[in-house]
């Protein structure tokens, strides 16, 4: 069965809000990973190379937190952007059919492929606007 998590995107204050997030929900970064240092982020500019890529906050039993800086170079956020639908399956299969099912109608910005992190995920915009990330993460296979 899938679970849902919510993922905010920030115009490079990612690190601000969810220090204030943490403040209010308490609790410890499951993750924090900066552009720096990460596979695929080469040419990410010097100025924003200190910029959150992502960080995950569980804000309850069943439910993280997510967020990430937009870099300069892409579309700014704005309300209607600043967040998307995060799935995380138990099964490239279920992957597949939500990420399929979903995607009728609407646009894909990344297929469903194997990443550096350990998890086959894939992003789209479906036919009412929403925006999605389908996630299987491989170690748990």
């Amino acid at each position: 069965m899938a679970t849902l998590h919510t993922y905010l995107n920030f115009n490079g204050n990612t690190e601000e809000a969810f220090n204030f997030y943490k403040s209010v929900f308490g609790g410890e970064f499951i993750t924090l990973q900066r552009f720096d240092g990460t596979p695929g982020c080469e040419e990410v500019p010097a100025d924003e190379k200190d910029g959150i890529m992502h960080v995950a906050l569980p804000i309850g039993p069943n439910s993280i937190l997510m967020g990430t800086d937009v870099l300069k170079n892409m579309e700014q956020v704005k309300l209607g952007t600043n967040m998307s639908i995060s799935i995380d399956t138990d099964s490239e299969a279920e992957a597949d059919q939500l990420f399929n099912g979903l995607a009728a109608g609407g646009s894909v910005q990344m297929p469903l492929q194997k990443m550096f992190w350990g998890a086959y995920f894939g992003m789209l915009t479906d036919q009412f606007g929403i925006q999605w990330m389908v996630n299987f993460d491989e170690r748990k296979s």
